[in-house]
């Protein structure tokens, strides 16, 4: 175990630095410290640190990740508007215009150069070409970072970033801490969506090979009280909240919007942790020693870095990650503390993106050159664009209207409801949009749920699907499907593709 400071000098440290973030003026400013230099202060630095919301060091003015469009493979580097401040979201909307971008590259800050990048094939292989893991979408999960907007990493099943070849990570029973800010609210019982150490060979070596921070509903290792999401620690054949296999009364349901997750190890010891990313502090739901289980202790961790997949490549989860870090040593809990106070006064929040609130009613006129008297529609359970005016049938005026509901898979995302054959949504079969009766499902659920971005072309909104992150709703032919600009269908044509998806928000034809 690395020396720590003595608790006084941690506490005046830490103190400084709390002192130093709070007094840097309001959300909508840098913090003149981020929590690396937090975690640095506490004598526990980082040694792997990762973000695209916004740098975690105050001096920090390098690059936070890179992103490729699919027009033409060109990639770029997205850095802070300045030093230490929140990720210019402006220079990717700009290089990403009218095309498609996903997250290639999530650079680590710590200097180490531990950096994230596409999983490679494992125990399980990935879904994109030569078996590696699919990449985010880079405009998937927009926020607001102290009032400026800011993109998370959207993780849908089948996406992962990993790095096997790490420097100064954590290895074998050696200290270490972790945090990451999740979406509380995006989360599923597949295995697993983890942030932190992992093996190096993306395979399981057996137990106590890894140590990372996981968040779902999975019950398969390991639960908390009511139906989770949970944090829990992925230690390797086990999803751990406890001493104990199993159910562990102390781990409750999380799912703040933006959720601070916090698990850090030591010798026959660990603690887990988690609080509200954007007001108040961190209670702690473990402390104590390793799993009554063998090959906890001591543990074996390989000090590879995983995101959004399992220590074998198990690439079954779904989450969003916005910022995380990895430490030498154990952290105190004053210095969590201060890391947690830094966190809330950033400001994250969420993006207005002009969409409709739920319980409303609206059409949704297209903006294509082409057909701006056209709007989404259904003809029984066919679902196209038709021209509706004032002089149209009552009936077809009802079928291009339609009540936005909360998300039914996502309660930051939006259904869409008939006006005129109530119970029935619109939701998406084989990447055609039909009309479907809720039938409760989880896969109804997701089909049916849409994500409101701003519009791609500049104008309304676009509806990105919710399970199929890389595809938005979009008319083709008359006809209404969820499409991307890269795809073999001939419905992802690239050709008009930002005016088709994108969609102006109308009053309702019909209420």
């Amino acid at each position: 175990m690395a020396q720590q400071p003595s608790p006084v000098r941690v506490l005046i440290a830490v103190g400084a630095v709390v002192t130093g973030v709070l007094a840097g003026g309001g959300t909508s400013q840098a913090a003149p410290q981020g929590p690396c230099d937090i975690y640095a202060a506490g004598g526990t630095p980082c040694v792997a640190a990762h973000s695209t919301t916004r740098a975690l060091y105050g001096s920090y003015n390098g690059p936070l990740y890179q992103v490729r469009r699919s027009s033409d493979g060109a990639t770029r580097d997205i850095g802070p508007l300045s030093a230490g401040g929140v990720a210019d979201a402006a220079a990717q909307d700009s290089f990403c215009a009218g095309t498609t971008c996903l997250i290639t590259t999530i650079h680590d800050q710590s200097g180490r150069n531990n950096r994230l990048t596409q999983a490679p094939p494992g125990a399980f292989r990935g879904p994109a070409a030569g078996g590696y893991d699919n990449l985010a979408v880079a405009t998937a999960a927009p926020i607001t970072v102290g009032g400026h907007k800011a993109y998370g990493v959207y993780v849908a099943p089948g996406t992962g970033y990993r790095n096997n070849n790490t420097n100064g990570v954590a290895g074998g029973d050696q200290p270490e801490g972790m945090y990451a800010i999740f979406d509380g609210t995006h989360y599923n019982g597949g295995c697993c969506f983890d942030y932190g150490n992992a093996e190096r060979n993306s395979r399981d070596n057996g137990n106590g090979t890894m140590e990372a921070l996981y968040f779902g509903n999975n019950t398969v290792w390991g639960r908390g009280t009511g139906n989770g999401p949970w944090i829990m620690a992925d230690l390797e054949n086990g999803l751990f909240s406890g001493v104990n296999r199993g159910y562990n009364a102390n781990d409750p349901t999380i799912g703040h919007r933006f959720l601070t997750a916090v698990l850090k190890g030591e010798s026959n010891h660990w603690s887990l942790r988690g609080g509200d990313a954007r007001s108040g502090g961190l209670s702690t739901f473990y402390n104590g020693p390793r799993p009554n289980a063998p090959g906890y202790h001591p543990m074996r961790k390989e000090g590879a870095i995983i995101l959004g997949t399992g220590g074998d490549n198990s690439i079954g989860a779904r989450g969003t990650f916005y910022e995380g870090v990895m430490t030498s040593g154990y952290p105190s809990d004053a210095t969590e503390n201060a890391v947690q106070a830094n966190i809330t006064a950033a400001g994250y929040g969420l993006a207005a993106v002009g969409g409709p609130a739920p319980g409303s009613t609206v059409s949704l006129r297209a903006t294509t050159a082409c057909c701006t008297d056209r709007y989404v529609h259904h003809t029984g359970t066919t679902v196209d664009t038709a021209v509706v005016t004032g002089s149209s049938a009552a009936a077809e005026k009802g079928n291009a209207s339609w009540t936005a509901r909360t998300g039914l898979a996502d309660a930051s995302c939006l259904s869409f409801e008939s006006v005129n054959t109530p119970g029935q949504y619109l939701r998406h079969q084989a990447y055609q949009l039909r009309l479907g009766g809720n039938d409760g499902s989880a896969l109804f659920a997701q089909d049916a749920t849409f994500c409101p971005e701003p519009g791609r072309n500049g104008q309304g909104i676009s509806l990105r699907s919710g399970n199929y992150p890389d595809r938005y709703v979009r008319h083709f032919d008359n006809l209404v499907y969820i499409a991307n600009s890269s795809g073999s269908n001939a419905f992802d044509n690239p050709n008009a593709y930002a005016d088709d998806v994108s969609w102006v928000v109308s009053a309702p034809w019909a209420s």
